[in-house]
């Protein structure tokens, strides 16, 4: 399916996108199609198994725009690798704004969609714009608090110390200092689990870098979009993995 490359800025910064429009007329109206606005969850780029997302969306009418944060995958950014729930919600709603603004494009139909951390930054965005038409959430990563207390079950505190720590020291060295993004369970990895990886791997693209600025680990339990949840006026869709051990299903 044809895409066209786009950008858009946020906070000064070029984000790169694929805009995919919509075929044939079942959601056409005076105004436009719909469009939904993608992004990838924890230290993901767009090239990671979304296209069959954003292509099915286009296949059924809808356009999409399909966008890296920035520091990630084709977007500029001179802190690399750096996970910032706050800049990444930013993002979302500057492409938002740019999405809003394609030709062809209804502005009062815009959708969000989002997986794991993007799955909670997708409520937290349509929380602050009730212009939002729905809200897509697959398996999101709600509560922070809640995925430290995994953590602390399933790796013990020292886990968390040493998560802290190379936060610390990324945070206040001179250097940077990163960590694995995914790992095995007894890697330094944030996400530590057997088979994680492998699975990783399978849907993965060339941008996608295992590692990520260890700073983002003193904010996770900052990171809470199920406050705002009932702000949400949109109709929102939220499916939970029955068996997904790392965003907290108790949670969502």
């Amino acid at each position: 399916m044809r895409r066209n490359d786009v950008t858009f800025r946020s906070a000064g910064t070029t984000c790169a996108a694929w805009h995919y429009a919509g075929q044939g007329t079942a959601f056409q109206t005076e105004a436009g199609r719909p469009c939904v606005v993608m992004a990838h969850g924890f230290s993901c780029t767009r090239d990671a198994g979304l296209e069959g997302y954003a292509e099915g969306f286009a296949a059924a009418g809808l356009d999409v725009l399909l966008f890296d944060y920035r520091g990630f995958g084709a977007s500029d950014g001179q802190m690399r690798q750096h996970i910032d729930y706050r800049g990444q919600r930013a993002d979302y709603h500057a492409a938002v704004a740019a999405a809003r603004h394609l030709r062809g494009v209804d502005p009062d139909r815009i959708v969000l969609w989002g997986t794991s951390y993007s799955g909670g930054h997708v409520l937290n965005v349509a929380a602050h714009d009730r212009r939002i038409a729905a809200v897509l959430s697959l398996t999101p990563a709600v509560d922070g608090i809640p995925v430290l207390g995994m953590i602390a079950k399933s790796a013990g505190v020292g886990k968390l110390v040493a998560l802290t720590v190379a936060g610390l020291r990324d945070r206040l060295g001179r250097r940077p200092y990163l960590l694995p993004a995914i790992g095995p369970a007894d890697s330094p990895a944030v996400i530590a689990k057997d088979g994680a990886l492998e699975n990783f791997l399978a849907v993965t693209g060339p941008w996608w870098r295992n590692e990520i600025r260890a700073r983002c680990t003193l904010d996770v339990a900052r990171n809470r979009p199920v406050l705002g949840i009932r702000r949400i006026t949109a109709p929102l869709l939220i499916q939970v993995g029955d068996l997904d051990t790392v965003v907290s299903s108790p949670a969502a």
